[in-house]
């Protein structure tokens, strides 16, 4: 039995978060990580690749968000502007330019004359069911899929209609040498104010007593404190892989009215960048209606890589096919878009990796959604239980920023803070 004063369950960017704030505030501190590195979801590959900050997790800081920009800061890390000039297939075509969509203002009028919060799907089917509007119902799953990885059956309609009354005219950056630069400086200060961290530590058991919370992983070692955050993916607390004692059925029904979505991301490099040729040398995104449509560059940063997006149903329906097979469908999907043969591509192919998150057992999908419930299922996670576990995580996040980086530093901010008062 090993005790501490605060124990972290989970190494990712919430748990990191929590752990740097706590340590610094002087708190004794253990993280417990079930993977054998820390960063959960974002993780930047620096060995596979002649480009070495790929990023096989998260990539994209969107805007100026105040406590990703805090943490950059303190780390007097660098920023490279993510420049998007949109490019798109359609009709044997590509084209400079946004994916068109005939009806969006039609769409967005009844949404806000909504008076009850349905799923999208039902609004689309109730709404714009006719034959008119099949180009518009394909392009909105096209969208939800690709940006939210929602199922429409499940995202909440009035959620959707508040991201898309937004805008989207902030500022798309990167960080330089890789996002893992943010978990290597926060992981970093944890230790040097004496957290300590114990990696390859799947737990199994959560037990609270009046005294203490009790945690024990496969094998059966114990570690013992007064309070615990619990900073998993939601994805891994809604299929229930850890048992708690006594049972939290109340927390155990919001998780499930969370929505927490499906990817699966690939990256292939290949001996020259041939999309670049025919004046798209500036082309940073691709959208399209190829198995796996949406493909980016590393723009303004040139480099040989690509990388392609398969989210929402369709990455849940071909979740369990093998690396191979997700990465021949890439192929095909490049082949379609650019004009080019299978066989060129894969004679010019020099590495390749998918990285299916649905799959892996420590995350088992994306980021988080709305559904139909969800605001209140937040009000539920965002109180401890009994004083004593805390959840920490970007499910909890209220704000602009869902399913963000910036959501899960945020939680882990606060909840550090309700320990430290």
């Amino acid at each position: 039995m090993q005790d501490t004063n605060i124990l972290i369950v989970g190494a990712g960017a919430a748990g990191l978060m929590a752990a740097c704030t706590l340590a610094k505030a002087g708190k004794k501190v253990t993280v417990l990580e079930a993977r054998d590195r820390v960063g959960g979801r974002i993780h930047t590959d620096v060995d596979g690749f002649v480009f070495k900050h790929a990023e096989l997790g998260a990539e994209f800081i969107h805007g100026n968000l105040p406590v990703t920009m805090q943490v950059i800061r303190e780390a007097g890390l660098e920023l490279i502007s993510a420049e998007f000039e949109m490019w798109q297939h359609r009709d044997g075509k590509l084209e400079r330019g946004q994916w068109d969509t005939p009806g969006w203002d039609k769409l967005m009028h009844e949404l806000y004359k909504l008076k009850e919060d349905v799923t999208i799907g039902d609004f689309l089917r109730q709404h714009f069911s006719d034959e008119q509007y099949e180009s518009l119902r394909q392009s909105v799953i096209r969208f939800i899929s690709g940006y939210d990885t929602a199922d429409p059956d499940k995202a909440s309609a009035y959620a959707l209609r508040e991201e898309w009354s937004g805008g989207n005219d902030d500022p798309q950056y990167r960080v330089a040498g890789g996002y893992a630069e943010i978990i290597t400086y926060l992981a970093d200060e944890s230790r040097r104010h004496g957290a300590q961290f114990h990696l390859n530590s799947v737990v199994e058991h959560i037990a609270l007593s009046d005294e203490a919370v009790t945690v024990t992983l496969t094998g059966g070692v114990q570690h013992k404190a007064g309070k615990l955050i619990v900073g998993l993916p939601l994805g891994v607390l809604q299929a229930r892989t850890i048992a708690f004692w006594p049972e939290i059925k109340q927390y155990e029904d919001a998780f499930a009215q969370i929505g927490f979505g499906a990817i699966v991301k690939l990256l292939l490099e290949f001996k020259e960048p041939f999309w670049e040729a025919d004046g798209r040398q500036r082309m940073s995104f691709v959208m399209s209606d190829a198995q796996i449509p949406t493909w980016w560059t590393q723009h303004p940063v040139r480099t040989r890589l690509l990388t392609g997006w398969l989210g929402g149903l369709a990455a849940e329906r071909k979740k369990h096919l093998t690396d191979q097979e997700l990465m021949q469908i890439g192929i095909r999907s490049l082949a379609k878009i650019f004009n080019k043969s299978e066989t060129f591509l894969k004679e010019n192919l020099i590495a390749w990796k998918v990285v299916n998150w649905t799959t892996d057992p420590f995350t088992l999908g994306s980021y988080v959604y709305d559904i139909l419930g969800s605001h209140n299922a937040r009000k539920v996670l965002s109180k401890p239980i009994d004083d004593r576990l805390y959840f920490a995580g970007e499910f909890i996040y209220e704000g602009p920023s869902m399913g963000t980086v910036e959501a899960a530093l945020t939680s882990g901010l606060e909840a550090a803070k309700k320990l430290i008062a």
